[in-house]
């Protein structure tokens, strides 16, 4: 499963890079707005840390107004990602831009017809929102479980990336379906690192080690 961070701070986006783990971004209005800086100019900073897809959101709602933003958005760098609503107009951008060679991510979804519909129209990957499913009583895994399963029926080659994840058990469950890509915000992708016993054992391993009372180098 391919690991994309979900974030407009640069900083953070450069930090888990260096990891070798990160295979991309997603950004929205909201995480520029919290990011406080220049839309066009944090998404040519974060293409330029990494070389994997970078989602970039239209503001527009008709689809002739997001074909112009696509516009600009698609000439920042050759991984831009252009993401897209769920809606009429959206799938229609969605089928222009794809058609042309550019990588669309349709987001906002909450259904698995939604997402059949975003298949047929061609996009790059299909976002649906796992934990806002949750927040309304809704099992979200359910929602990817459905999106696999049709998917695999008819060989869509549309990446299903999980969005809206709010913590590891969400990451494990999209593993376990056969999610192609997550997205998390920066603090839940550094909570897969942790697990008491790894603490544990790193602990005991250091006093051992201090009692024999060598040096490496």
């Amino acid at each position: 499963m391919k690991f994309f961070v979900d974030t407009a701070d640069t900083k953070e986006i450069a930090d888990l890079a260096a990891t070798g783990l990160l295979d991309g971004v997603t950004t929205n209005p909201s995480l520029i707005h919290k990011a406080g800086r220049d839309f066009l100019e944090v998404v040519k900073e974060i293409c330029e840390i990494v070389p994997g897809p970078v989602s970039a959101e239209v503001v527009a709602l008709d689809h002739e107004t997001m074909m112009k933003e696509a516009e600009i958005l698609r000439k920042i760098a050759d991984n831009v990602a252009v993401k897209v609503p769920l809606t009429i107009d959206g799938l229609k951008t969605c089928k222009a831009l794809t058609g042309d060679g550019t990588m669309v991510n349709v987001t906002l979804c909450f259904s698995a017809n939604q997402a059949l519909l975003a298949a047929k129209a061609g996009a790059t990957f299909i976002s649906p929102f796992v934990g806002r499913h949750d927040d309304v009583g809704y099992p979200g895994m359910e929602l990817i479980a459905d999106i696999r399963l049709i998917y695999d029926n008819y060989d869509f080659e549309t990446e299903i990336l999980v969005a809206s994840v709010r913590n590891p058990i969400h990451v494990l469950e999209a593993a376990k379906i056969g999610a192609d890509v997550m997205t998390a915000p920066p603090a839940v992708i550094r909570q897969l690192f942790n697990h008491p016993l790894t603490d544990k054992g790193i602990e005991g391993f250091l006093a051992d080690w201090a009692k024999t009372g060598q040096k490496i180098g």
